[in-house]
């Protein structure tokens, strides 16, 4: 008889679910998120555990790393794609587990991809990157339009960023305040661009994996950055059955849905991965702007269009 087991994972506990292979549940616990405990509890199910899911929760990590690791075969369940079951789904953490655990069972769970340990640390540290780099520019927008309400001038994001020469102070001399806020604001943005600095200091040393990379590389728009980001955030790409189900994991699909030339709603366009759509769209404005033969298609792109 084969098992199926899911967990219901929170911050501080979990809620382990096993179902039969007639869809019987036979096992249900709550149990505090500690390695032993849950180990302990699924030793008993052990040889009979087919598969066990685990929702893609922000925690997901220690939970998956734990069970791969004790050997059981281990699915990230998708929650996005679950909720076109939620007509069926109960509503309380008592019955969650079971339901992913049936899904299993019965061959229809979406699933997500787990990316493999070893690339994970350095995916997060690139999703670190992006972070910061959000925030600086969040500074240097603030800082720019202080400039422009108080002195009518436009500055330039180079004029901004540039850490040898503080070229903003000069600026705001004369009035106290502006002159502190505009020092606070300099101070946190070269702050900011030194820690990006390092981030990605850490990350070239680490550039030379593989072939993949090394043709991402070629393409008009893509330095290391960009192509270790497609590269880590992609894995495996013979995961997807085409190049459509890679454009729509990019969310480059139009999410409109229509029916006899009608429009019916639009799907879910945040369904995806969030970093390969940045990393893209990234690459083509850059491309655009520095690369001559992608600005000839580009522009006959649009010329066919109208």
């Amino acid at each position: 008889m084969g098992l199926y087991a899911a967990f219901d994972l929170h911050a501080n506990n979990s809620q382990p679910g096993i179902v039969n292979d007639e869809g019987k549940r036979i096992h249900r616990k709550k149990l505090l998120n500690e390695p032993s405990s849950i180990l302990q509890d699924l030793e008993p199910y052990r040889t009979e555990i087919m598969g066990i899911a685990v929702e893609s929760t922000y925690n997901w990590y220690w939970l998956v790393d734990l069970l791969q690791s004790a050997g059981y075969e281990t699915h990230l369940a998708n929650p996005a794609a679950i909720q076109q079951y939620s007509g069926l789904k109960h509503v309380d953490d008592r019955h969650d587990a079971f339901w992913l655990a049936e899904m299993l069972r019965l061959g229809i769970l979406p699933e997500g991809h787990i990316c493999p340990r070893e690339y994970r640390a350095l995916r997060d540290l690139l999703r670190k990157r992006g972070h910061l780099v959000r925030l600086r520019t969040s500074l240097i927008i603030s800082l720019q339009n202080t400039i422009t309400r108080n002195c009518g001038i436009q500055v330039d994001v180079n004029d901004v960023k540039i850490l040898k020469e503080d070229r903003i102070s000069p600026l705001l001399k004369g009035n106290e305040d502006l002159e502190l806020s505009g020092s606070v604001s300099k101070e946190s943005i070269d702050f900011l661009t030194k820690q990006i600095k390092k981030v990605e200091k850490t990350v070239e040393k680490r550039v030379a994996l593989s072939a993949a990379y090394k043709n991402l590389l070629r393409m008009p728009g893509i330095g290391k950055i960009l192509g270790l980001t497609i590269m880590l955030e992609t894995g495996e790409i013979g995961r997807f059955a085409g190049v459509g189900n890679y454009a729509s994991y990019c969310r480059k699909v139009n999410t409109k849905w229509s029916s006899n030339g009608k429009s019916k709603g639009k799907g879910n366009k945040n369904n995806g991965n969030k970093y390969l759509a940045w990393a893209f769209s990234e690459a083509s404005e850059l491309a655009r702007r520095f690369d001559a033969q992608a600005r000839i298609v580009i522009v006959a792109d649009r010329a066919a269009s109208h």
